[in-house]
């Protein structure tokens, strides 16, 4: 037998699988049908060969009938009498044959007995009250007349109760009926200790969980058998060492233990034990210590950024002074930079270029539409999915203290019931006070003083002034057209080849045809659609490369039609002439500088002022000032006064549908009303710019470098601005003043006299 016998005196049904024991029970049928049952010590063995892989004690038994014989086994009704020892054996026809001597047993029937078989019966009781699957225990079949047959009682309890081969083969082998007795009695007491184990434990997951919830219920009870083999203190273990790994400071990592006790005396399957786990995992996956080790080296850091990005010096200059205090004092604290400029200019991608430069990981937050203060600084756990803010977060995906974080379109967020974001962001953005940032979530103070914070913007109007004064303003202006042919040349057209899969020297572009494409086909400050115009000639050279792989081609001015159809912006120039009542005005958007054409027609009527061209109040004022100066001219002009109150007067600024504002239109308004009461024509090649009073002075205005390069762009070769604007001239790149000239003007006589023809 394979893993159990049958005790004496027991009628069994026994199933016979291996060839020697079938052949064995085969020869016990045709000679007297009695066969010894003796159970194999490694029931693993599948061929016995010697005396030593079974037991030496069995029990004889005698075949009753046949129940079944097949080709994979042979089941008999046994009845098994006596307990015997093989004295010797041996193999005959693959058959094992053994000489047999029964044992005598030993059976008292003094008090001694008596007391020990009742103290069996009481174990055997208490057992079957928690294992149901115990036989019941017919105690008059051990009675022979008044004395109980103690032997037969052993046999049928072992038989019953006793599962573990080796204690039964124990049992077995004993003689002394009393010493049988303490044996089983001793084996109850453990196995009642055992269950009642499992009882505890199955009664605490039955309070854990819901009826139903199988895998539920299995994973419980298997946390409740390590809890009662007093293995839960993994997790708890497994916790402090992540906080000491952390690196986090003493008050943090106080923190952190405090609420990981708290955790230690809580329900597994509570659900403020799932908040405070992954709180905990926040605080030991959040960087307190790690930091990466900056490049000091200023030679390779301008190769840097002059390989990715084409001009914007003082950006470039402001990056290498980073790095020079650096050296000089061995740390600092990151600085607060904020790239200004309209779209397309390179604020984001040269931000990439500081972290490469500064050998720092790089990370981008964009912040357009944010309208929830929540979102930079986290939800308080007491809701329900709570988080860390998007500030922690890039912490934690940065896996260091020291990355350069792009806070991507700062001026971008709004405010509504949730909170103001901006306000938020002082706290991150104020040197003095980021080295103990707090997030809402994790509730501990966060050092932010290592990271380079770098903000973009297209105008600085929408930033509130307290988080602009945290902030180093650096403003990136448009490019001249040089400085967008150059980039072409040395990124834009080998970052499109390689993206089309085109091999170099394919394309061929003069400076002459990028000069057309960026006055004909594009009209920004940035080079966003210069890119784009490119990639549409790839793509086209692309078919012609799928169609003959030899191909070159050059695109010329003669042919950049063919590529990029009909021209999108004509020739401005030719749109306005010497005009009586028009001229061209200068203005800066958040795209960039662009040129204000302001029309003024007068007729017949009450002196009535009509103002179109969707114009913002502030313009509209400038208009009105711009009437009440030329009347109080009127006289030195040569203007007869009455006409004001008999002549209506219409102002029109072209494009309605675009709305306008601001002051630095006046002195374009002023002049067109004076050239319209004087009859004297405005110069078609003049462009001005500059606010008016009432007295006639010219005041300073913003954005003269975007506004010159719009004029630029246009082929304008004079430009009047404020002479108090004087000074903004050392912006102007060089090329632009060479072919531009500058009129200083600080009252309106001045305007008049280089304006009017």
């Amino acid at each position: 037998m394979r893993g159990n016998f049958f005790f004496p005196n027991i009628r069994a049904k026994v199933e016979v699988a291996r060839e020697i024991s079938r052949n064995a029970l085969k020869y016990a049928l045709e000679n007297g049908g009695k066969f010894l049952m003796v159970s194999q010590i490694d029931g693993s063995k599948a061929k016995p060969t010697v005396t030593t892989d079974f037991y030496g004690v069995g029990v004889v038994a005698e075949i009753a009938s046949v129940e079944s014989a097949t080709v994979e086994a042979t089941t008999v009704m046994a009845r098994t009498f006596d307990v015997g020892k093989i004295t010797h054996w041996s193999f005959s026809d693959n058959i094992i044959f053994a000489n047999v001597e029964t044992l005598d047993f030993t059976c008292g029937n003094g008090s001694e007995s008596r007391a020990l078989f009742e103290q069996t019966l009481n174990y055997i009781g208490k057992y079957a009250e928690i294992n149901k699957n115990i036989a019941k225990v017919e105690l008059k079949n051990f009675y022979v007349g008044q004395q109980v047959d103690y032997l037969a009682f052993t046999n049928v309890v072992a038989n019953e109760i006793v599962t573990r081969l080796q204690e039964r083969q124990a049992i077995l082998e004993e003689t002394d009926v009393d010493a049988r007795m303490e044996r089983i009695c001793a084996y109850i007491v453990a196995e009642l200790d055992f269950a009642n184990a499992e009882k505890r434990i199955a009664n605490r997951v039955k309070q854990q969980v819901q009826s139903g919830q199988k895998e539920y219920y299995l994973r419980e009870q298997m946390k409740a058998i390590s809890a009662e083999l007093g293995e839960d203190a993994n997790e708890k273990q497994d916790y402090l060492d992540r906080i000491k790994a952390s690196g986090m400071p003493e008050e943090v990592a106080t923190k952190a233990t405090k609420e990981l006790n708290r955790l230690s005396k809580m329900s597994p399957t509570s659900p403020d034990a799932a908040v405070i786990r992954n709180y905990l995992d926040w605080l030991c996956d959040v960087p307190w210590s790690k930091e990466t080790t900056d490049n000091k080296d200023l030679n390779l850091a301008r190769q840097i950024l002059d390989e990715d990005h084409y001009g914007l010096e003082k950006i470039k200059d402001r990056i290498v002074e980073y790095l020079a205090v650096m050296q000089l004092t061995g740390k600092l604290n990151g600085p607060i930079l904020c790239f200004v400029g309209p779209p397309g200019v390179g604020k984001t991608s040269i931000v990439r270029s500081i972290a490469r430069a500064l050998d720092r990981k790089y990370l981008r937050v964009s912040l357009g539409g944010v309208r929830d203060e929540a979102e930079i600084r986290g939800h308080r756990r007491t809701y329900v999915g709570a988080i860390p803010g998007k500030i922690i977060y890039m912490m934690k995906q940065a896996d260091c203290i020291n990355p350069v974080l792009l806070l991507d379109e700062i001026d971008k967020m709004g405010k509504d019931n949730r909170g103001d974001p901006a306000s938020a962001m002082l706290e991150v953005l104020d040197p003095e006070q980021n080295f103990s940032f707090t997030d809402h979530y994790l509730e501990v103070p966060y050092d932010l003083s290592k990271v380079l914070f770098v903000c973009t913007a297209n105008a600085t109007d929408d930033i509130p002034e307290p988080l602009l004064d945290r902030m180093e303003i650096i403003e990136l202006s448009g490019y001249t057209e040089l400085e967008k042919i150059a980039i072409a040349n040395r990124y834009l057209l080998k970052k499109n080849m390689v993206l089309h899969g085109i091999p170099e020297g394919a394309i061929e572009i003069s400076d002459e045809t990028y000069g057309k494409i960026i006055e004909r086909y594009t009209s920004e400050s940035g080079v966003r659609s210069l890119e784009r115009e490119i990639a549409a000639i790839c793509r086209k050279v692309a078919l012609k490369l799928v169609e003959n792989p030899n191909t070159k081609v050059t695109i010329t001015s003669d042919n950049l039609k063919e590529y990029l159809g009909v021209e999108k912006h004509k020739d401005e120039m030719g749109l306005i002439d010497d005009t009586v009542g028009s001229a061209r005005g200068l203005a800066w958007t958040r795209v960039g500088g662009v040129t204000l054409n302001v029309d003024a027609t007068l007729f017949q009527g009450k002196g009535d002022v009509q103002l179109t061209g969707n114009l913002g109040d502030v313009m509209k004022e400038s208009a009105r000032t711009a009437i009440s100066l030329v009347k109080s001219l009127a006289d030195e002009y040569g203007i007869d006064k009455s006409a004001f109150e008999k002549t209506d007067i219409h102002i029109h600024v072209p494009e309605g549908a675009i709305p306008k504002d601001g002051p630095s239109a006046g002195v374009t308004m002023a002049t067109v009303v004076m050239s319209a009461f004087s009859g004297k024509p405005v110069s078609g090649k003049v462009a001005m710019t500059g606010e008016i009073t009432l007295r006639g002075k010219v005041l300073p205005i913003g954005g003269l470098r975007e506004k010159t390069l719009a004029a630029y762009r246009l082929g304008i070769k004079k430009v009047i601005i404020p002479k108090d604007n004087a000074k903004d001239l050392e912006e102007i790149p060089k090329e632009v003043k060479d072919s531009i000239e500058f009129v200083l003007a600080d009252d309106i006589k001045t305007v008049y006299e280089n304006a009017l023809l």
